[in-house]
């Protein structure tokens, strides 16, 4: 009879960048390549699985302005969950402002978190939303002038350079990464 182990905890790659910096992408050049199983997860794949009731938020029945804040702190609680149970985790996030940032660090503290900052210039972005016709136009512009702003990264890269070039780097650099990361230097300033 074998005696119950904790599982060991799991990682995580954050990868953060405004609306269409190519984060969708590199997380599946990611998983693709990486030498161990690695879920990958979304706000878009909890809006796509038809997880919220969109089609009652569109019509104005439902205020997503009242819901938003709620959905987005449910989201990052649920990445403590995941590598609680051993999850390894390529996370894409558009880590808003300061106090988002803040937050997710106080939930992920403790755990093995490398961010990695995402970047793409402004005419790009722009010009790949209005390629994708999914998003309200003006959330790369909005995006673009605050997301990085508020933070420094454990690794960053060129959301416009060959993302098969971009996963090997970014894999590279996570295998030799070194504390403390990112996440642990803004815990440890922030005194929590």
């Amino acid at each position: 009879m074998t005696t119950w182990q904790p599982p060991r905890r799991g990682r995580i790659i954050l990868l953060n960048g405004a609306s269409s910096s190519g984060k969708s992408s590199l997380a599946r050049a990611l998983q693709s390549r990486i030498d161990t199983p690695f879920w990958h997860i979304s706000i878009d794949h909890l809006r796509d699985s038809g997880v919220l009731p969109t089609a009652r938020i569109r019509s104005k029945e439902f205020d997503w302005r009242a819901m938003r804040e709620p959905f987005f702190i449910g989201f990052e609680r649920s990445l403590l969950a995941y590598v609680e149970a051993g999850n390894d985790l390529i996370v894409e996030h558009i880590v808003e402002n300061t106090a988002w940032f803040e937050r997710l660090v106080r939930t992920l503290a403790g755990q093995d978190v490398f961010f990695v900052g995402v970047h793409c210039a402004l005419e790009e972005l722009e010009r790949r939303e209005i390629a994708r016709g999914d998003r309200p136009l003006g959330d790369a512009r909005r995006d673009f002038s605050r997301v990085h702003s508020y933070s420094s990264y454990d690794f960053e890269v060129d959301g416009m350079a060959e993302v098969s070039d971009s996963a090997d780097k970014v894999i590279a650099a996570w295998q030799q990464r070194t504390r403390p990361s990112t996440f642990e230097l803004v815990r440890r300033q922030l005194r929590f």
